[in-house]
This record gives C-alpha cells, structure tokens and sequence, in this order.
C-alpha cells in the first residue's frame, strides 16, 4: 500500500480582489515538507485563490496515494465537502435558486476528488503554534500574489518560503476586537478602519473593503453562508 501524504493548500489576494495567487505544499507521513509550488492568478478573490489551490495540489499528487489535505478557508472546504452534493443535485444552484460561484473550479475538483482517498483538515490560519505547513503555503501564496510571478521546487526554488510570525489581536479584556462600522446595516459593505479576522478564518487588511455577518465583520462573499 503506498504511503500517505500530508499537504496544506491556500490561497492569497491583496484587496480582495485585487493580486491574487495560489499555493501548496506537501510533505511525507510525517509532516517533512518535500516538494511546493505557487502561482499567479492576476485579479482574483480569496475564495478563487483558495479553490485555485486546491485544484492545483490534486492536480500535482498522485491520486493513488492517500492525501490529508489542511487548508484555513471554510469557504473552500465547505464547497467541497458539504455543500456540493447539493449543488449538484439543484443543477448547480444554491437552495435560493442562484447559480454556485466559482462553479467551474468546484466541477473541476470534484473530478480531481472521484475515487481518492482525501481527509480534509481545517487549521485555522496565523495562530502562535498553528499547523506548519499551512503557514509555509500561506506565505507562498502571499509573496506570489505580491510578485505575480511561479515559484517553487519545479521553478528551481530549493529553499522553503519563510512565514511571517504569528501576530495576536489586542483587545481590551474581555473584548473581541473588531472593525468601526460607523452605523452601518448588516451586509452592507464599508472600508474597514482596522485590520480584522473574518468568519473564513482569513485576515482582512485595514482600508480593504467589508460586510457585516452574523457573526461580526469579514470579506464581503462571507457574509452569507452557500446553501
């Protein structure tokens, strides 16, 4: 029986849209990073860069080899795991009746995914002591979507991308840090006074642009869950 892989995908994009790439790593059984590969997507959303990732890793591993799969967007693993089923079955709407987003990415991968052995893990992203390989394919994508340029082991890159250290939200005790709204309605979009955390697990810069959820302030395609 062949060995299992470990990898971590994810995917960057520096306004949201604005320069976007994508990137994976992989690594042996027990977590030894092998081999990564970034790329550029030009004007992309998180949620393409993420799914970009995604596609790409499936694309570049042996599919007769067990994979345990760590990505940080909710919004990728979800479209995968949970919620596409059900597109399917709707003829790729949503139970509200519209068309899936990023349908050709969510198509592809779900063809990458027939009859792999794939476990999905979700990390969330930037924590003290967070899951290394999600960290080395963060900054991958992030120093790809900067650049807009391929790197990785088969583009002659030896060496490992470098994270960025961990950073913590301060907040008063007792307080969860969040963005200004200035009075602003649920699910309109407003230009955040303070960098954040959305639901997705992702960053949000200050001056990028975001909405309000349930669940407080974050990227604007997050703002309501896909049925």
């Amino acid at each position: 029986m062949d060995e299992s892989i470990i990898a971590a995908c994810d995917g960057a994009s520096k306004g949201n849209p604005g320069p976007a790439a994508w990137a994976w790593v992989v690594a042996d059984a027990a977590g030894r990073p092998q081999r990564w590969e970034a790329g550029p997507l030009g004007t992309a959303t998180n949620n393409v860069a993420e799914l970009t990732a995604l596609r790409s890793l499936l694309e570049s591993t042996d599919p007769a080899v067990p994979v345990e799969v760590r990505m940080d967007s909710q919004y990728a693993m979800n479209a995968v795991t949970k919620w596409l089923p059900g597109w399917k079955r709707n003829g790729w709407k949503t139970s509200g009746g519209k068309p899936v987003a990023n349908k050709e990415l969510v198509v592809r991968i779900d063809e990458l995914l027939a009859g792999r052995r794939v476990r999905f893990q979700y990390v969330p992203a930037h924590q003290v002591g967070g899951d290394p390989l999600n960290a080395l394919a963060d900054q991958a994508a992030s120093e790809a979507a900067v650049t807009q340029l391929p790197a990785g082991t088969a583009h002659g890159t030896a060496a490992l991308p470098e994270p960025a250290p961990s950073r913590a939200v301060k907040s008063a005790p007792g307080k969860t840090a969040k963005a200004s709204s200035g009075g602003a309605r649920a699910g309109a979009t407003i230009r955040a006074k303070f960098a954040g955390r959305c639901r997705c697990g992702k960053p949000y810069a200050a001056q990028e642009m975001i909405a309000k959820n349930p669940a407080g302030w974050g990227h604007p395609e997050c703002r309501t869950e896909p049925a």
